[in-house]
């Protein structure tokens, strides 16, 4: 794990990216604003996590280090170890954590819940949605660091998704009073939803998905298929994370409106 630090003093926010090393962009985001460093009012640092994994471009070394949170400094698993050594690292820290997908191309925002902190954070930030995760986040960092927010940045290895990364970095920057720089202006009001449930995706040899990730499904509309067979909505819904090859066993998650930030 490496942490680099702009300012003077005990940061109290912080940006994380290579939680997963398949996703480079939190890496390369980090990387193109430490190349450029703004001037800073208070201090803040920037951890790239899993290192190995990163060096071998894969998603994890032993295990998902989102799934392993706290971790435990004992452990001959490597991620967690590093799981509780990131911990130790975030304590008491705002944080912004890094991500890229298989399924949506531009940015949206994953909050354990809609606090203070969210409504005046994520408003301030390029993403086109906010998804509440609560009770779905055993072993995420969000169990362990609750005040952090995911941001997935784009495609997985895109070099749209590291450009996405250093923008939201500056953005998280600005809105958590590190820089002094202006804040997004939203002409929209920002959606909020509730993960609900995996949509479950059977072995197949090919794979389709017919709907739009934040856009309402109706009930009785096709979802997805598998070598033709297709997956009908029981119930209208939102698509989050929806994409043929993005999970082994689900082609994603349902998901509820349940509000907007202004």
């Amino acid at each position: 794990m490496r942490v680099e630090q702009l300012g003077e003093g005990e940061p109290e926010v912080a940006v994380v990216g290579g939680i997963h090393g398949d996703e480079p962009c939190g890496p390369a985001g980090i990387e193109a604003v430490l190349a450029d460093p703004p001037d800073v009012s208070r201090p803040v640092k920037f951890v790239v996590a899993n290192e190995r994994a990163l060096a071998a471009g894969t998603r994890y070394v032993d295990a998902d280090l989102n799934r392993l949170f706290p971790g435990s400094p004992e452990s001959d698993v490597h991620e967690e170890r590093l799981a509780a050594e990131l911990t130790a690292e975030l304590e008491g820290c705002t944080v912004l954590a890094l991500h890229s997908t298989q399924s949506y191309d531009d940015l949206f925002a994953l909050v354990d819940d809609v606090t203070p902190l969210a409504r005046e954070i994520c408003p301030r930030l390029s993403v086109d949605a906010v998804v509440r995760t609560a009770g779905a986040n055993e072993g995420r960092i969000f169990s362990a660091v609750p005040s952090t927010i995911e941001v997935e940045c784009g495609y997985q290895g895109s070099s749209t998704a590291a450009t996405n990364a250093a923008k939201v970095i500056r953005e998280f920057l600005a809105a958590t009073g590190v820089t002094d720089a202006a804040s997004t202006t939203r002409t929209d009001p920002l959606p909020v939803f509730q993960l609900g449930e995996p949509i479950p995706k059977d072995a197949a040899d090919s794979y389709e998905v017919f709907a739009r990730n934040f856009e309402e499904v109706p009930e009785g509309e096709p979802i997805a298929a598998a070598d033709g067979e297709t997956v009908v909505a029981d119930e209208p819904f939102h698509p989050v994370l929806l994409s043929p090859e993005g999970y082994e066993h689900v082609f994603g998650y349902t998901a509820e409106k349940i509000g907007v930030l202004n």
